[in-house]
């Protein structure tokens, strides 16, 4: 864990550990390069030339891409792209059994919605944004004038011209940078394999080694003729990439230095033991539970009709996700004693504030601050829980039925029928794409289930006085309840909704059950909220000023921030590891382990036929490792997280060797606790995604238009003594060549 290491215990911050930001990769490079780095860092970023943050994409809402041919070619996650194949898949053209493989551009299938975002620069904007905050400030006060000056930022960043920016936080609020992308809105699907190769192993094997899941896909950019971004087009032109990344089959050996670039979602490293407390002990337990319910009445529909699989699909996935990622994180702060180490680097960190008068009166309150603000949280923190996952995103009826509220209060006002007309006009706009993913009888059980759930574990006190109403008067029978909101509310049937919007009238909002219902809970979300706002606040104050300290306790250390969702680096080795007492986990995984799992009984563990010929055969082509197995993951020390799915595993010379894709379940504390012992990143090695798109798909097209590498460092056992010489031959020309 970070914290520990920074509190003078003697030792440095593992090269393993730390997400950093590429701006300031300089204080990283001699490391990197020692441990087998070729680049430099205006390689790696560049604001000037061409360089290897010019490949990296933010993929859709919350994954990374990479850019991998001159033709805006990109390779992400399958479980990134999963949304995407379902919304063009048909039960006709069923993309995610049957994977889809474009033989040329002209096939390539355009996903409306679906965009993908380049960092154009990132900046240092801290003077800027703290520009006349001082310690005397309120809270508030501060986050105003702060708010401000990001705002003005932002205007400036994006004047006279067409890129998106932002300004975020970092370090708890001590330092802010500016983001500046270009946003394109043409992307393209090329190529999928199938659910049993892109998702193999699905829930059973998530968050587990070893792995055997080809959990990749193929995307496209396309620009307008002059290389702008712009909506879809037939006159559009696929993307001249600024950068990309060649691809190296050669294959990956144990201690083989590799970083990983992308878009790291969010950690919180520098949570204090009353966080970890209040989260093993209430939030994710609590988290687990709801999901667990909603993923037993999503499954229900699911299984009983084929059409409503293929509707549900993605939402079960991610609701998944994280329901089993809870289990683990709780598991491994248990299990990993999380809270007592942090108890005593806040020992540490008191010990060090009490040294002198200026730090006492700079960071005495720090702790107390933190605690404080714990002890308010905490009292309304199962009823936040229940509203997130139970209704706010648990009945899909509420949150479409609150979608409504703008127009109710529109139609209510009775004056300015321009602007009603306008929201109507686009919530027609939406009613189709809404019901095409929607099952009214898993929603009406959903909803039953959370309004039955919340009532039976939210004090009462906190509930709104509505749903005390409702229970009531259903004598407690919430599948009656639901049968009742489901039969008078127009929000689960879209021709009533499309009727509606033909002649909207205020009073059929005003009685709609539904939209009552979700105006009751959230009233009482934001009353509990405002609660909590003081606590919430001075949590902000107390987690900045503990920031803050340990910076300036130790400041020869190269500190990194927690994940925002913002362009990352962390760099390591290909490892094994010991997940406990006489148990070894080998650094990689082959198609033998497919074969030792399938179960043709079991949808997570089929195996495609042509897939099984190919390993019968050994028809592995150049893609098979020295041995003549065929490898299909392996493991690396890296420090990622969520968002960084779909990120580039990269060598020493820049080059793709894998595509991240997982953590291991023994470190699933690792958001709040890295365990360098235990913690590994799980990737797809690229070999066995060539194998699949060359010898399973027959893409000659794709393999075409790549750049492949096959050629890795000799080692002497390995080696004849003229493949050695001839190595080091090319080694002193390229010296040579970075030298001049």
């Amino acid at each position: 864990m970070m914290i520990a290491l920074v509190l003078g215990f003697g030792t440095s911050v593992k090269a393993d550990e730390g997400m950093w930001i590429p701006l300031l990769i300089n204080k990283n490079i001699a490391e990197m390069q020692e441990m087998g780095l070729k680049l430099s860092a205006e390689d790696i970023y560049s604001v000037n030339n061409s360089s290897l943050k010019d490949a990296i994409i933010i993929f859709g809402g919350g994954c990374t891409g990479e850019i991998i041919s001159p033709e805006g070619l990109i390779l992400t996650n399958h479980h990134c792209g999963y949304g995407s194949i379902q919304q063009v898949s048909t039960v006709e053209h069923d993309y995610l059994t049957d994977g889809f493989w474009s033989t040329s551009k002209e096939e390539e299938i355009p996903v409306e919605g679906l965009s993908v975002k380049f960092l154009v620069k990132m900046e240092d904007a801290t003077a800027r944004s703290l520009e006349g905050v001082n310690d005397d400030m309120t809270e508030d006060e501060r986050s105003g004038i702060i708010g401000a000056n990001i705002k003005k930022i932002v205007a400036e960043a994006t004047e006279e011209n067409d890129y998106n920016a932002t300004v975020k936080s970092f370090f708890g609020g001590n330092e802010y940078y500016l983001f500046v992308y270009e946003v394109f809105t043409d992307i393209r699907l090329v190529g999928t394999p199938p659910e049993s190769i892109g998702k193999f192993g699905a829930d059973t094997d998530n968050w587990m080694w070893p792995r055997h899941t080809g959990d990749f896909s193929i995307f496209r950019v396309y620009t307008s003729p002059d290389g702008k971004p712009a909506d879809f087009s037939e006159e559009n032109v696929p993307m001249k990439s600024k950068h990309f990344l060649p691809v190296n089959i050669a294959g990956v050996e144990k201690g083989d230095f590799a970083m990983i670039m992308g878009n790291p979602g969010g950690t919180e490293r520098y949570l204090s033991s009353y966080g970890v407390d209040l989260a093993v002990n209430q939030s994710n337990m609590t988290i687990v539970d709801i999901r667990a319910e909603k993923l037993r009445t999503m499954k229900e529909g699911m299984e009983a009709d084929e059409a409503v699989r293929l509707q549900y699909a993605s939402k079960y996935a991610r609701t998944a996700n994280y329901w089993k990622y809870f289990i683990g994180q709780t598991k491994g702060l248990k299990r990993l004693k999380v809270k007592e180490k942090k108890e005593r680097e806040e020992a540490e960190f008191m010990n060090w504030v009490n040294k002198s008068a200026e730090t006492k009166a700079k960071y005495g309150e720090t702790l107390n601050l933190i605690s404080d603000a714990y002890d308010k949280i905490k009292e309304t923190n199962l009823s936040k829980w229940y509203f997130i996952e139970g209704i706010y995103r648990g009945p899909e009826i509420l949150g479409y039925a609150y979608g409504f509220n703008s127009l109710k209060k529109e139609l209510e006002k009775k004056k300015d029928e321009q602007d009603a007309t306008k929201i109507v006009e686009r919530l027609q706009s939406g009613v189709a794409d809404h019901f095409k993913n929607y099952n009214v009888d898993i929603d009406r059980n959903m909803f039953a289930r959370m309004m039955k759930m919340y009532h039976e574990n939210v004090p009462i006190d906190q509930q709104p006085v509505f749903l005390l109403e409702v229970d009531k008067k259903f004598k407690g029978d919430y599948n009656k309840y639901a049968e009742y909101v489901f039969d008078k509310s127009i929000f689960g049937d879209e021709n009533r909704v499309i009727e509606f919007l033909e002649n909207p009238k205020a009073k059929t909002l005003k009685k709609d059950p539904a939209l009552k219902a979700v105006s009751a809970f959230i009233t009482n979300y934001r009353e509990l909220a405002k609660s909590a706002k003081e606590a919430n606040t001075e949590l902000a104050k107390g987690e900045r000023l503990y920031i803050a300290g340990l910076r300036e306790m130790s400041p020869d250390k190269n500190f990194y921030p927690d994940a925002n969702f913002t362009m990352r680096l962390t760099y390591g080795t290909v490892e094994d590891y010991y997940p406990e007492d006489a148990v070894h986990y080998n650094y990689y995984t082959t198609m033998d382990g497919i074969m030792q799992k399938e179960d043709p009984n079991n949808f997570e563990f089929i195996v495609p036929e042509k897939l099984k010929e190919i390993y019968e055969n050994k028809d592995f082509g150049p893609y098979a490792n020295k041995c003549g197995s065929m490898n299909v993951c392996f493991l690396t020390t890296h420090d990622i997280t969520g968002g960084n799915s779909g990120s580039p595993v990269i060598n020493g010379k820049g080059e793709l060797i894998g595509l991240a894709f997982d953590g291991n379940w023994e470190a699933m504390s690792g958001d709040i606790a890295f365990e360098p012992e235990l913690q590994r990143t799980i990737n797809v090695d690229i070999r066995y995604v060539m194998l699949i798109i060359d010898k399973f798909a027959g893409a000659q097209n794709i393999i075409d238009e790549l750049t492949i590498i096959n050629k890795r460092p000799c080692k002497p056992e390995c080696c004849d003594k003229k493949e050695m010489k001839e190595q080091k031959s090319e080694e002193m020309l390229e010296e040579a060549a970075a030298a001049e």
